[in-house]
């Protein structure tokens, strides 16, 4: 993700994924939302893995706060708000579009959720709704491992490829999530049951 993400860098409008884009490149809010959007993810991939550190929640709970903040405000005010615009622009039509947009609004719910959970002192619900967003947040990852594997594993045209990804890129991490949340569920009413 770093490499990707230093193309980028300071401003940089022929390379990577914008060379796809060329048609919406003269849209300021949408250029505005993907140089923010890339800019910012890369703090949320490694700001939401520390959210996952049982030293950091045992021996330095000050530090998992701090984090889980800034993963939060983040993803609330700049990089999920970013990701929306850029979902209305989505490449594959309107099922692209219709994927990036409920990835984007349920990115920002189970954000806010964990985020009032935690206030609420509901560290268990908090817990799985962190899941579920960063779960979420991965999703800028397994979304390229599925791209890479499809177009050179199958023979598929891109757009279909784009169209594919959309939806796999973060459903099959939000089914994970789930079924490790519920397996985490039936493991603390058989502990409580054996008690």
């Amino acid at each position: 993700m770093f490499r990707i993400t230093i193309r980028y860098i300071p401003y940089n409008l022929d390379v990577g994924f914008l060379i796809i884009k060329q048609d919406y490149i003269h849209i300021k809010h949408w250029r505005y939302a993907f140089f923010i959007h890339v800019y910012t993810s890369l703090f949320v991939l490694l700001a939401g893995a520390t959210q996952f550190s049982t030293y950091l929640l045992k021996k330095n709970k000050k530090l998992h706060r701090i984090f889980g903040y800034a993963y939060s405000i983040n993803i609330l005010f700049i990089t999920g708000p970013a990701a929306l615009i850029m979902s209305f622009y989505a490449n594959g039509g309107i099922t692209s579009k219709i994927a990036f947009v409920l990835l984007s609004f349920l990115w920002l719910y189970f954000t806010s959720v964990a985020l009032i959970k935690a206030k609420n002192k509901d560290y268990k619900a908090h817990q799985r709704f962190m899941i579920r967003s960063y779960a979420l947040t991965l999703s800028a990852i397994t979304l390229r491992i599925w791209k890479f594997l499809i177009m050179n594993y199958l023979e598929i045209p891109p757009m279909d490829v784009y169209r594919i990804v959309a939806w796999l890129g973060w459903g099959l991490n939000i089914i994970l999530a789930e079924w490790y949340i519920l397996n985490q569920q039936k493991n603390e009413i058989a502990l409580k049951n054996e008690s």
